[in-house]
């Protein structure tokens, strides 16, 4: 490997890390020109800084260029941009001049990478004046057939993990479970015996495995899936392989980085676990720690399980426990003031002072509207089943 060559920390998790690392090096070395290797998601996999007195010209590096290497992707607009030239029909290197109001500054050759007609990646050197030759693009190109052969291996390793993970989140309990854990550990090998954590965000905006994002963007995840949601459409399921069980930092930076596709989205983390044998349960988590935060903005965007509380407990009942006979009533929208107030009051602790200064309302007026709701629901606020019945059927309602 160069002595100037770098890979991400994300591709170095993957078993073709060192291959692609050598084939861009290489591709650096037939050129004479430092190379990037971007995935067809604009994700940086490896870049090789040629130097042939072994330092980097900063005059290699633009805005564009310095973003993808310093963050390891591409905007959506930059990848729009470079589209338009046709690079993703591409069966050649395609030649892009320099647009200084993109960020643009300098010049860039492409060679796509291509498996069996399909790109499935891009590498990327700046254009000099002269320039590589035809005879060194064509070497180039023969080393790409290489690197996608070695990307469609691993689409087709990261297709085997996402129906395996979707295999056991959506089995039965029992049998049908443990066999699907089976079967995903077989395919992860070594790493299924550390430790892990789940993450769910939902609602995710769509089911299609091809919107799906790279496993590269997200630190520390080893496998993910679409999974139908509880309520509509579907939720974003991803193993989060961990440093130590006790350390979830890598699964919350994964969450809130998917939150950056799903605005209107939450998430959840379930607590680390050493091996698979628990990730039934801890699906089951991270699903109820999302719900949590769908129904409870303060516990998010991303809620951890030891976190969210009486939501543990609450998340756990059937759907049909949110709608307790006698406080039905509270349901309808014409009373979604004083179901506000109820569960606001609770929240304090039933101190009117600070319900009332919370609601921004006269003590006088939440009264008024406690009675209202005793009326309405039968209930005694100052019997303790009472209050703790109206509570938890209050906050489950809320629940997705």
């Amino acid at each position: 490997m160069g002595e100037n060559a770098h890979v991400t920390a994300d591709a170095a998790s993957s078993s073709h890390a060192g291959d692609y690392q050598e084939l861009v090096d290489e591709i650096s070395e037939l050129l004479g020109a430092p190379a990037t290797l971007e995935n067809r998601d604009f994700e940086l996999i490896a870049f090789g800084a040629y130097d042939a007195e072994g330092e980097l010209d900063a005059s290699a590096l633009d805005p564009v260029r310095t973003r993808s290497i310093l963050t390891r992707r591409s905007t959506t607009a930059v990848r729009t941009w470079f589209e338009g030239f046709g690079i993703t029909r591409a069966t050649g290197p395609v030649r892009i001049p320099p647009t200084p109001e993109a960020g643009v500054h300098r010049g860039r050759v492409c060679l796509p990478v291509r498996h069996r007609g399909v790109a499935l990646g891009y590498v990327w050197l700046l254009d000099d004046d002269p320039g590589p030759t035809d005879a060194q693009l064509a070497a180039a190109m023969e080393v790409t057939v290489r690197i996608g052969a070695l990307l469609a291996d691993e689409a087709q390793h990261g297709a085997d993990l996402t129906r395996e993970l979707r295999a056991v989140l959506t089995a039965g309990r029992g049998w049908p479970r443990d066999m699907a854990v089976a079967e995903l550990r077989t395919a992860l090998g070594a790493r299924a015996d550390g430790p892990h954590t789940v993450v769910c965000v939902a609602p995710w905006p769509s089911a299609d495995p091809d919107e799906a994002p790279s496993l590269r963007t997200l630190p520390g995840a080893t496998a993910l899936c679409t999974v139908p949601w509880a309520t509509a459409g579907h939720c974003l399921a991803v193993l989060v392989r961990l440093r130590s069980a006790d350390t979830l930092t890598p699964a919350t930076s994964a969450a809130a980085r998917l939150l950056e596709r799903a605005a209107e989205a939450a998430a959840g983390v379930a607590a680390g676990r050493v091996g698979l044998a628990g990730l039934g349960a801890a699906w089951e988590e991270a699903s109820a720690s999302a719900r949590a935060a769908l129904a409870e903005p303060r516990l998010g965007p991303v809620a951890r399980w030891e976190s969210v509380g009486p939501y543990r407990l609450l998340t756990s009942l059937p759907p049909e426990a949110a709608r307790d006979p006698s406080v039905l009533p509270l349901s309808a929208p014409a009373h979604r003031e004083l179901a506000r107030t109820a569960e606001v009051y609770l929240d304090c602790a039933g101190q009117a002072g600070r319900a009332a200064a919370e609601l921004g309302i006269h003590r006088q007026t939440l009264y008024y509207r406690l009675s209202r709701v005793e009326q309405l629901t039968g209930l005694d606020l100052d019997d303790g089943e009472d209050r703790l019945l109206l509570h938890m059927t209050l906050k489950a309602a809320r629940l997705p």
